[in-house]
């Protein structure tokens, strides 16, 4: 963190800027989460690419957005050409992500200069960086790395058709790469993938001819999607999936697709999303029979992943556009930020900010240690991951849609109308919390991870470590914390004797407390470990989060006397360090 606090009334607004040093939050999180032979490398990637999107990558998602897709079904003689349209800009945007930053190459093939490859938690900082650019490029390149993941879990990375998409998905050469999707949603079912119809029937030489409808493809034109389908006389239900490669060419001819329509969506609108009716397309079978939705999985937990980064993107630009608005608009008198409503939303949204950083960064430093050290279903850091990704999707979704809105509302006005870049934001991301799985789906897989996988069996001793404080300026709000998690094994132990149905009933609300719970352990933990460093910086944004999640106050804070989120403004919301004296009068209730 910065000894001084940021100056944003420096900036005209949140561009034309390298948001990796304007972000200390996530320059913080790199520093905690990223493993220390590879930390040095990662963070001078991440400040060039910080730099690079910036500079010259959110201009043109802008230009992308006003210009976006197109889809040209067929050609002007009446032929099937399957034709996407698009804005130059968008191939730009692709050779600076895939090629001179290898967004795609590193977590699979060592860096040059480097002997091993990079973990997946540093190309999820890159992905939360290209949110503050656009989030819609980030779903066909989370779907790219996410295919990679797939077809390596599949054990498919030296069959010579999979082998040689794994290589191009995953090559650092614009011309050679290529990049990936996942086609699972059908129109009568949804979200409810059991019900999925289309067919597979296998073919003399190996292949298998699809033939159905798939109703929301995102990067409908991908070279190569990953697509389920049920194979002849397979069980009903998800167990009788099995997952396609359906390149979009065989032999240099259009694969049997047609793409009927591009979809008239609210946001993302740099990523074509539409409907395919397979008409004997070829599909290449990926893994085993019957495996379909199990190596689904596999790219759906990386994505999940990559839907949280996302949402910290958009938080992350939404409060730069915030905070520079209000560092240099004057309304009765003085500055926006100079006034005390004010300054508390700031200090608050920020504050939710880092949380919510805090916990998707130990989700994937989890899913990192998992992939690395490749353990088993029983691993304390499988049974975490399966658990914090779920959690942290549904959650940072929601509070995205939250601070984004909020944070337009900053700008007045001018945030509303399109000039500016908050309603983009805004629409944008919208749709987080409906990728890869709905609100009500994600706290239902909540409830399958406990159930099935024991998830609790590592998330209780990882508590209690991250609660194990060593200075005593922390131990009475660790002591809160630690309150809040017996609730949570209430919670637990309650649901554990219940119905299905009760189960369900209560899902968000079991999802909202594991994810206040854990981030409030974090924030601790962190605060423990600045406090050693002379900052006690952490230990204000520790305070301010469990005083607006886990504590209770019929009078709101009103009768508390605190102004905490004005007083400590410039180290909350404009990351000053802080000397640990102040601590002996920061432990007042703050305003809710």
């Amino acid at each position: 963190m910065s000894s001084d606090p940021v100056d944003y009334g420096r900036l005209d607004a949140g561009r034309d800027c390298n948001y990796w040093t304007l972000d200390p939050t996530l320059r913080y999180e790199a520093r905690r989460v990223l493993p220390e032979g590879e930390r040095e490398w990662s963070l001078d990637t991440l400040s060039a690419f910080g730099d690079a999107v910036g500079h010259g990558f959110a201009d043109r998602s802008d230009r992308i957005d006003r210009h976006p897709p197109e889809l040209h079904t067929y050609d002007a003689d009446g032929e099937v050409v399957n034709e996407v349209e698009y804005h130059p800009d968008q191939f730009e945007n692709e050779r600076v992500a895939y090629d001179e930053f290898r967004l795609t190459h590193d977590a699979f093939h060592a860096p040059p200069g480097r002997e091993e490859r990079a973990g997946f938690t540093h190309t999820l900082f890159m992905q939360a960086l290209l949110s503050y650019a656009d989030v819609g490029f980030t779903c066909p390149a989370s779907m790219t790395t996410g295919a990679a993941v797939a077809l390596e879990a599949a054990d498919e990375t030296d069959d010579p058709v999979l082998g040689e998409y794994f290589r191009r998905l995953t090559s650092a050469d614009y011309d050679d790469h290529i990049e990936g999707a996942m086609f699972l949603t059908e129109k009568q079912g949804g979200s409810d993938v059991g019900t999925n119809e289309v067919r597979a029937e296998p073919r003399e030489d190996g292949t298998y001819a699809l033939h159905g409808e798939k109703w929301f493809c995102s990067n409908i034109d991908a070279q190569g999607a990953l697509v389920l389908a049920r194979t002849p006389d397979a069980p009903e239900g998800t167990a009788g999936l099995s997952l396609f490669l359906v390149p979009r060419e065989v032999d240099g001819e259009r694969n049997d697709a047609l793409f009927r329509r591009l979809k008239d969506k609210l946001g993302t609108l740099s990523v074509p999303t539409g409907e395919i009716e397979y008409r004997g397309a070829t599909g290449y079978l990926v893994g085993e029979e019957g495996a379909g939705f199990k190596l689904m999985a596999e790219m759906m937990n990386y994505e999940r992943l990559t839907n949280a980064t996302g949402a910290l993107g958009v938080m992350g630009r939404a409060l730069l556009e915030a905070k520079v608005r209000a560092a240099d608009r004057e309304a009765f008198g003085k500055r926006l930020d100079e006034h005390a409503l004010m300054r508390r939303d700031l200090a608050e949204l920020t504050v939710e900010y880092e949380a919510a950083a805090a916990f998707s960064f130990e989700a994937a430093r989890q899913y990192d240690e998992w992939k690395r050290g490749d353990a088993g279903p029983d691993s304390d850091a499988f049974k975490l991951f399966r658990l914090l990704v779920p959690v942290a999707k549904y959650r940072t979704a929601r509070d995205s849609v939250s601070v984004a809105s909020y944070c337009m509302e900053v700008l007045g006005g001018n945030g509303y109308v399109r000039d500016a870049t908050t309603p983009r934001l805004l629409r944008d991301t919208q749709v987080l919390p409906i990728w890869e799985g709905a609100s009500n789906v994600i706290s239902l897989d909540v409830l399958r991870v406990l159930n099935r996988e024991a998830a609790h069996e590592a998330l209780f001793p990882f508590v209690e470590d991250l609660l194990a404080v060593e200075h005593d300026a922390l131990a009475a709000l660790a002591d809160e914390v630690r309150g809040s998690f017996r609730d949570l094994q209430t919670a637990l132990g309650t649901l554990a004797t219940e119905d299905a149905d009760y189960a369900q009933y209560h899902a968000k609300e079991l999802a909202d407390l594991i994810y206040d719970v854990v981030a409030a352990a974090l924030l601790v933990s962190e605060a423990d470990t600045e406090l050693g460093n002379g900052d006690a910086r952490k230990a204000l944004v520790a305070e301010l989060f469990v005083d607006e999640h886990l504590r209770a106050d019929g009078t709101r804070g009103i009768a508390s006397g605190g102004r905490f989120g004005d007083e400590h403004f410039d180290a909350l919301a404009r990351y000053a360090s802080v000397d640990p004296g102040v601590l002996d009068g920061a432990a007042a209730p703050a305003d809710d």
